[in-house]
């Protein structure tokens, strides 16, 4: 167990360059010790507060966490503090975040009597190191997600693939895995409301996900789904809803359990119902191989059992949206590079458009922060963020037996419409069947559409 003692913090006078820091090793670092003072003039902070300087230094504490060297923790925890503030820019609320989370982390292997000193350390900083998440209500929660493209680009692309997929099928049964509470849902209500042929019968299916991940809603399935009924209703659009309680942690079974039998009956009854499988941003909660290996044998991967469950079901189309970023590695220095390296974008483009004092700025943010903690904070079951890039999400779903579909230039249109409302930084851009939503060139989310094989 790591033990941290109380020792003091380097003095202003006891500077260490940073790029000297860089050039050594463990040892090293040890000998010119005490490390690390700093100067207190913004103009001799410059290079600390480089992103790449601060990416190093975020590893170089993981590293010393992991090898249970206490002293060096500490020290690097008291400079990232001072040169990360929370109200900082944007690079320096992201460190601000991750610093945060390795004082999580690293409480949890002994005394933290130390890192409480070093978070209160400036008293605007960390004061307070629990995550507050705003729980929204529905008028918020619509706001909040029209604030970026994050969510609305896979909207957007994953309506217009459905409404191609459904077209002339009289009852849509659609089960909706969302992270966003079904916030996609009253615009494919508006579309299919419009539809030449007259609106379908909509059968909607909710995963009541067990797992407290923000963004949390402040009512209950029961009401959303009363509210989506009336808003169909007044859109002369009939609606079913039903809510399933099910867990992301053993791959939705439940779920798939009550979906099969149903779904069977389906086929033999009513030729023209189209079944449809929305996955937003959910799937990546489900456990993959880096934790299966530890909790279970290697073959029972509860991503591979998902996917293979959902092909059984035959669906007319599976759409599938994510974030391109890969935080499965079991190594905590490799998981936080990239998790540094994809979590930047949130902090820029919120500099655009928000104020610093806004509220939807800081519920933006704290949700970003949680994101962080679980990345770096926990392990096992317990870090429930396990990201993985397009490229082997496509590789999964054929491996299931599913085939891309191309998106159409009609849903390629819809999409660039929708970015024209937002900041110039976002792109779009196609791979092979894919949409790729970009911010700066960086990709950002994907969005894919299958169908079985």
């Amino acid at each position: 167990m790591m033990q941290f003692t109380e020792t003091p913090p380097p003095t202003f006078h006891q500077i260490s360059p940073f790029t000297s820091l860089l050039s050594m090793n463990k040892n090293q670092i040890h000998r010119t010790r005490p490390w690390p003072g700093f100067p207190t003039s913004k103009s001799a902070l410059g290079s600390l507060g480089d992103a790449n300087c601060m990416e190093q230094l975020l590893v170089h504490c993981a590293n010393a966490i992991e090898s249970n060297d206490a002293t060096l923790a500490q020290q690097i925890l008291w400079v990232l503090n001072n040169i990360a503030p929370p109200d900082g820019d944007s690079n320096q609320r992201l460190t601000c975040g991750f610093l945060r989370a390795l004082i999580a982390r690293a409480a949890k292997s002994g005394s933290c009597k130390m890192l409480t000193a070093v978070a209160n350390a400036n008293a605007n900083a960390n004061a307070n190191l629990a995550i507050d998440t705003h729980k929204f209500s529905i008028i918020e929660l619509a706001s909040f997600v029209d604030l970026t493209p994050w969510h609305r680009f896979g909207f957007t692309a994953a309506n217009a693939a459905i409404l191609e997929a459904v077209e002339g099928c009289s009852v849509i049964h659609m089960v909706d895995l969302s992270l966003t509470h079904c916030m996609q849902i009253p615009t494919l209500i508006d579309a299919i409301a419009s539809r030449l042929e007259g609106p379908p019968l909509i059968k909607l299916t909710v995963a009541g996900a067990t797992e407290d991940v923000p963004p949390m809603l402040d009512l209950s399935y029961e009401e959303l789904g009363t509210k989506l009924v009336n808003f169909a209703r007044s859109r002369n659009v009939s609606m079913e809803f039903r809510v399933i309680p099910s867990s992301s942690s053993d791959g939705f079974s439940s779920l798939i359990e009550q979906l099969r039998i149903p779904q069977h009956l389906v086929k033999s009854n009513n030729a023209t119902e189209a079944l449809v499988i929305n996955c937003h941003m959910m799937l990546h909660y489900i456990p993959e191989e880096t934790l299966c290996s530890f909790e279970n044998p290697p073959t029972s991967s509860y991503r591979t059992m998902f996917l293979n469950s959902l092909r059984d079901l035959d669906p007319t189309i599976v759409v599938l949206v994510d974030e391109d970023a890969d935080f499965t590695s079991n190594d905590l220095a490799c998981r936080l590079r990239s998790a540094f390296n994809y979590l930047w974008i949130p902090y820029d483009t919120v500099d655009t458009f928000l104020p610093r004092e806004s509220k939807q700025r800081q519920w933006y943010e704290t949700d970003i922060c949680w994101k962080v903690e679980n990345v770096i904070g926990h392990e096992g079951v317990q870090r429930v963020e396990r990201l993985e890039p397009k490229s082997r999400w496509v590789q999964r779903m054929r491996n299931a037996c599913f085939r891309g579909i191309s998106y159409s230039e009609e849903a390629v249109s819809e999409v660039k419409s929708m970015l024209d409302e937002h900041a110039a930084g976002w792109g779009l851009k196609r791979e092979e069947d894919d949409l790729v939503l970009t911010w700066k060139g960086h990709n950002v989310v994907f969005a894919t559409a299958w169908v079985p094989t």
